[in-house]
């Protein structure tokens, strides 16, 4: 047996469905933008890539020690590097025949900023 109950018209008892906004919204420039960087860090690889440079010594690492750890090829490897490198998250400088990866935190902490309660 179904019981039908009793409701109310919230909207014609001057009662609001939602909280008014507290902060602004992001405009399609700042959505676009987002989106790329978010992602470049919606890949394992990438993540566990961008996790083992954050995780280093002075948060740097030498591609050669990135290869075995993700267990991809170096094509591979290089190309997730080149993603992130690419949207912020790392930067690369060579030495010698070797590139190094330094993360830049000030990214992790860009999004992190979206991620949290804008007021």
């Amino acid at each position: 047996m179904i019981v039908m109950s009793e409701t109310t018209d919230a909207s014609a008892a001057g009662v609001t469905c939602c909280a008014p906004l507290v902060g602004e919204p992001i405009d399609q420039r700042e959505a676009e933008q987002l989106a790329g960087t978010l992602k470049a860090l919606a890949d394992p690889a990438r993540l566990r890539l961008l996790s083992i440079v954050a995780s280093a010594e002075g948060q740097e690492a030498c591609v050669c020690d990135l290869i075995e750890p993700v267990g991809l090829s170096q094509p591979t490897v290089s190309h997730h590097l080149k993603v992130l490198t690419e949207a912020g998250f790392l930067s690369r400088s060579k030495r010698g025949t070797w590139a190094y990866y330094r993360l830049q935190p000030e990214a992790l902490s860009g999004v992190a900023a979206f991620l949290t309660v804008r007021h």
